[in-house]
């Protein structure tokens, strides 16, 4: 059996962990390269807790600069890859409206060295290029689909839409097997502390430790389409072995308040979340919409994707992840 390298950008993230876990699962003959720009030593352990068949031996981890084009280039040049998933880059909304100049420009920089190197060495891998539901008009009636009219307004999602339509443009331009996916929510136990739902989880278990006193929220009414990362995962996997070159909404379909997420947390851990939770508006995001909800119909009815993984099942995973 023939192997088939596979590119992973950002590896170490909570996406990238459950995609390798998935791709190793599913066949014998990848060979997975991963690169980081953090060096995480608990990757390993991480894909062994939920996979604990893993072949590790089949990924290599490289800190690479992606910002680097002679870089990439040689490394597209010598791994040739089959399949490219590009999921690195600063993900964060509010620290790129700190730092505007460093979103604009590393999210476009590092895909533009990537897809340059493969034009370069004519290596025209399946490439999923990791694209955001933040990108869409405030405008827009939900749910949100693949016809939703564009209007970013941050940094990051500004940058995102500039890679998103340079996909665009590849695929015609060199009937290239290239596609977006336009991700929503979505979160695991091994999502970083500064988001929002791994915050209320922690938050939570603080109080129930008496640790912490208070829960401030900027809206207990805002709802968001919550998702499990290894459900998105597979369905990543999906697109990017899918012969269609049109882009995919991913996401579960099903919206959550923030007050519902509250709610479920601190009953999981015994406690009434109205005793210990503070609204302060201030903590919004000015222009954010109050409600996210994605259309994934595209997905389930072309690549039969449905997510097993609902909100509640999810927060008790991240839940018992922390305290076990």
């Amino acid at each position: 059996m023939s192997s088939e390298n596979i590119l992973i950008t950002g590896i170490t993230g909570q996406d990238g962990i459950f995609l390798t876990s998935l791709l190793l699962k599913d066949s014998k003959k990848y060979n997975i390269i991963g690169l980081s720009r953090k060096n995480d030593k608990t990757f390993f352990k991480k894909i062994n807790s939920i996979n604990a068949d893993v072949d590790t031996t089949k990924i290599s981890l490289l800190n690479l600069d992606l910002k680097d084009k002679y870089e990439v280039s040689r490394l597209i040049k010598e791994t040739s890859p089959a399949q490219i998933y590009n999921l690195t880059g600063p993900s964060s909304v509010y620290e790129s409206i700190r730092k505007p100049k460093l979103y604009s420009y590393l999210i476009p920089v590092i895909f533009n060295n990537i897809v340059e190197s493969c034009i370069e060495h004519n290596i025209f891998p399946s490439f999923f290029q990791a694209s955001s539901s933040e990108m869409f008009s405030v405008e827009n009636k939900i749910p949100l689909n693949e016809k939703s009219q564009y209007e970013p307004r941050s940094p990051y999602s500004m940058a995102k839409y500039q890679v998103f339509k340079s996909v665009n443009n590849l695929k015609q331009k060199y009937d290239w097997n290239i596609k977006n996916g336009i991700m929503f929510n979505h979160e695991s136990e091994f999502r970083d502390e500064e988001y929002l739902f791994s915050k209320i989880i922690d938050a939570a278990i603080a109080i129930k430790n008496k640790k912490q006193s208070v829960l401030k929220v900027g809206s207990l009414t805002y709802v968001r389409d919550w998702s499990f990362a290894g459900d998105i995962a597979e369905a990543v996997a999906s697109v990017n072995s899918y012969d269609d070159i049109s882009d995919f909404v991913i996401g579960s379909g099903t919206g959550t308040s923030i007050q519902k997420l509250v709610e479920i947390t601190f009953s999981e851990l015994g406690l009434d979340y109205e005793d210990f939770i503070e609204v302060d508006s201030n903590l919004l995001r000015v222009g954010d919409p109050e409600i996210v909800i994605s259309d994934p119909s595209k997905l389930k009815s072309k690549l039969g994707w449905y997510p097993k993984v609902n909100v509640e099942k999810l927060i008790q995973r991240c839940i018992n992840f922390r305290t076990n």
